[in-house]
C-alpha cells in the first residue's frame, strides 16, 4: 500500500550553522501537523500540550556562541524525532512512543478509529524523522572533521507536573548523560558543578530522564563526540496552562544558566582537545 497522495511533508527542519563544534538539537518544539493527524487529533490533544514550547525562543541567544542550531519543524503527534526508529523502548516507566497514542497524561492523542494509516506514519519516517537524522549526522561528522571533536546538546522541556511520568515537581535542570555513556564523565562533572554554583534553580544529573535516542545514539565519546540532554522544567519560562504564553521575565533567568551552561561546555572541548587529549 503506498503513502496517501494527499499528504504533503513540508520542510522536515530548520537549521542554522555555527561556527563552534557544538550542535544544539531541538526535536520537539514543532507545531506542523499533516491533514490525517491534524483531522483525527482527540479534544485532549488538539492544544498540543505536550510541545516543547519555546525552546528555540530561549536558546536564541547560542547562535552568539557559534552553535549550529536545529529545530525540527513537525508536531510529536505526528512522529517523535527523540525515539529510535524500531519504536523500541527506551524507558521502563510510563512513556510515549515514536508515534503517540497517547498525551503524557495517559489520555488518548486522536479519536477512535482516525488514527494515520500505517502507510502514511512509514512516510512521516521517510520524510520527516529521516531527514532529521541525516543531518545531524552530517553536521556532527562535519564538526568531528573541523575541529577532531563535536558536541552535541538535545534540548527539550516538559510541564513540571506530570504524575503519570514523575513524582511530585520535576527539578527545573534535569540533565541527562545515559548514566554516563554518553559523554566525558569530566564535561558530566563541569556542567553538574555549573548548576551548583547558583541557587535559584533545582537540577539534577541522570534522573528520571537521562537522555532519548538521540543522547544515546550519537554521544560516542571514545569517538570524541559528546552528547548531553537537558529536560528543562517549562515552569521556569513560560505559563504552563494554555495558551502556553512566553514569560520573558522568568526566561531571562534561566537563560542565564544555560549560556554558562553552553560556555562551559564549549569551554571544555577546546581545553580538552587543545591539549591533544583523546
Amino acid at each position: 500500500m503506498s503513502p496517501s497522495t494527499d499528504t504533503v511533508i513540508a520542510e522536515p527542519y530548520q537549521f542554522i550553522s555555527g561556527t563552534a563544534p557544538l550542535l544544539i538539537s531541538i526535536p520537539h518544539a514543532g507545531t506542523h501537523l499533516t491533514p490525517e493527524v491534524a483531522s483525527g487529533l482527540s479534544d485532549a490533544a488538539l492544544p498540543l500540550s505536550d510541545t516543547d514550547w519555546h525552546i528555540p525562543q530561549l536558546y536564541d541567544f547560542a547562535r552568539s556562541l557559534g552553535a549550529s542550531i536545529l529545530v525540527g519543524q513537525y508536531s510529536r503527534f505526528v512522529i517523535d524525532l527523540n525515539r529510535p526508529s524500531d519504536d523500541k523502548p527506551l524507558y521502563t516507566t510510563a512513556t510515549t512512543g515514536l508515534y503517540p497514542d497517547t498525551l503524557f497524561d495517559g489520555r488518548d492523542t486522536f479519536k477512535p478509529g482516525m488514527t494515520p494509516t500505517d502507510a502514511q506514519r512509514q512516510l512521516y519516517l521517510d520524510q520527516i524523522w529521516q531527514p532529521y537524522h541525516q543531518k545531524i549526522h552530517a553536521e556532527l561528522t562535519r564538526l568531528k572533521q573541523e575541529f577532531g571533536y563535536a558536541l552535541l546538546f538535545d534540548a527539550h522541556s516538559i510541564a513540571s507536573v506530570i504524575p503519570r511520568l514523575f513524582d511530585g515537581q520535576l527539578p527545573d535542570l534535569n540533565l541527562g548523560t545515559h548514566s554516563g555513556a554518553s559523554c566525558s564523565p569530566a564535561l558530566s562533572e563541569i556542567l553538574e558543578r555549573t548548576c551548583q554554583q547558583q541557587t535559584r534553580f533545582s537540577h539534577v544529573l541522570n534522573g528520571r530522564f537521562k537522555g532519548g535516542y538521540i543522547t544515546r545514539a550519537y554521544g560516542q565519546p571514545d569517538r570524541d563526540i559528546h552528547a548531553v540532554q537537558l529536560e528543562l522544567a517549562q515552569v521556569n519560562y513560560m505559563e504552563e496552562i494554555e495558551p502556553f504564553a512566553f514569560a520573558p521575565d522568568k526566561a531571562a533567568a534561566l537563560q542565564e544558566l544555560l549560556k554558562q551552561l553552553l560556555e562551559g561546555m564549549v569551554r571544555w572541548g577546546e581545553d580538552r582537545y587543545k591539549q591533544g587529549a583523546v
